[in-house]
């Protein structure tokens, strides 16, 4: 029973019987959707004043300014050369697999109504641009929209500003702090609900797209699924060994988390989690809070094995034949295109939409191929996109020489507790702080 009141033997069993319900009721699964997706904006209603409270009060409290910027340039430089990385893998795997060989599809034939939602929110972004994305006309509004980007310019101005202060903004930087730790205590609450999330996400998933599709695209799927895991453990794992600890351990200790992203497909539901775990495996609050946030718009690792493999795939299943200066073309377009996806809803999709419109080589209604089984590459590529952005946190503090490689061994080797042990510990022991009280006041009143 003890098992039970672990959150990741619950999200297990969430997920288990999600898939049994999904595929044995498939109608019920699919009516099983709103428990994922309230679980999932529940979080996201907390995620940009996370995001807020984590990097105002990381920067107010740096002794140096400067250091922002240089954390800032290492974590750009990072995020380039490791996701630029992922797309070469990803166009490699593609390339000697050939997962859409034989497939001999007309695109004329393809009905390219299902992607025009799609194309319409790649064209807005391309007009738009980057720059413009980031930079918010309001900051009431990209609060509201929950628009990352723009919630961390945001947050590093207000941080600057508070540091510029200094201790003027004393009483402003605990209130922040407070603000922060109650965030955190109505995510403990939040996370509660995850196994019922994970539940009603992965029976809509088999319920809706049932185990036949994977039958059909098979090898694009094992072909991705594969990539991903030997990036994980290959690229990301040598990583992990130069910052000092083992990528194992770390991924034993974020299985929680992993749990929920695989279930809900995104990794936005544990982010406020992620940080503080982050935090108290000896990253510093600003590096966690600069970090972080950004690599979920611009360190998409499983993104960009996705993007590169889907359209090689594509190319491959027309019939579409790519020179090596045209697959070369594809992955300039590529490194542009998968970067500031946060808080779009398909991004991942919308990327390959932009890319396919510009490369303007392979055609853009092959993207309905690979629409029945996007949820099912989604959650790997959500995955991927977790490990990746938690050891980038990892990688940055280690080059700055502020990780704290003895605390992250230690918290690594002890075992793992879930929310409500941690809860019982903490409520433990302030009954017993209580207790200590007591006698003392008691003896004050006799006296």
């Amino acid at each position: 029973m003890r098992m039970l009141k672990s959150l990741y033997v619950q999200v297990l069993i969430g997920l288990a019987a999600g898939i049994v319900v999904g595929y044995l009721l498939p109608s019920t699964g699919v009516t099983m959707k709103p428990l994922g997706d309230v679980f999932i904006r529940l979080i996201k209603m907390l995620v940009t004043l996370v995001i807020f409270c984590t990097v105002a009060l990381g920067i107010a409290r740096m002794e140096n300014l400067k250091h922002v910027g240089r954390v800032g340039l290492k974590t750009i430089l990072y995020f380039e050369a490791i996701t630029t990385l992922a797309l070469l893998i990803g166009l490699v795997v593609a390339n000697v697999m050939h997962p859409g060989a034989g497939l001999d599809i007309d695109p004329r034939t393809l009905d390219a109504h299902a992607i025009s939602h799609y194309e319409s929110v790649a064209q807005t972004q391309a007009s738009g641009g980057l720059l413009e994305e980031i930079v918010p006309s309001s900051v009431v509004g990209a609060f509201a929209r929950g628009n990352l980007l723009q919630v961390l310019l945001f947050s590093v101005l207000f941080g600057i500003a508070l540091s510029i202060m200094g201790e003027k903004s004393r009483f402003l930087s605990n209130v922040i702090e407070q603000c922060g730790d109650a965030l955190m205590r109505i995510v403990e609450m939040i996370m509660r609900l995850a196994p019922l999330g994970a539940f009603g996400a992965m029976a809509f998933t088999v319920g809706k797209y049932g185990i036949g599709t994977l039958q059909q695209l098979g090898l694009l799927i094992v072909c991705f699924y594969l990539t991903s895991v030997l990036f994980v453990a290959l690229v990301l794992g040598t990583i992990c060994r130069w910052a000092g600890i083992g990528l194992w351990p770390l991924i034993r200790y974020l299985r929680e988390e992993m749990l929920i992203v695989l279930g809900t497909s995104t990794t936005e539901s544990v982010l406020p989690r992620l940080m503080d775990k982050l935090e108290k495996l000896g990253c510093p609050k600003s590096v966690v809070g600069l970090v972080l946030p950004t690599g979920y718009s611009f360190n998409l690792d499983g993104a960009a094995i996705y993007l590169t493999m889907t359209s090689l795939f594509i190319a491959q299943a027309t019939g579409t034949h790519l020179t090596l200066p045209q697959q070369i073309g594809l992955l300039a377009i590529l490194m542009v295109t998968s970067k500031g996806g946060a808080g779009v809803a398909g991004a991942a999709l919308v990327a390959l939409t932009a890319t396919l419109s510009t490369h303007n080589i392979i055609p853009v209604a092959g993207i309905t191929l690979i629409l029945g089984v996007d949820r099912i590459l989604n959650e790997v590529r959500a995955l991927v996109n977790l490990i990746g952005n938690a050891v980038a946190t990892i990688v940055v503090a280690r080059w700055e020489g502020v990780f704290d490689v003895h605390t992250a061994r230690d918290v690594l080797s002890a075992p793992r507790v879930g929310v409500y042990e941690e809860e019982t510990a903490r409520d433990a022991r302030m009954d017993a702080t209580r207790e200590l009280k007591i006698p003392s006041v008691a003896r004050r009143n006799t006296n």
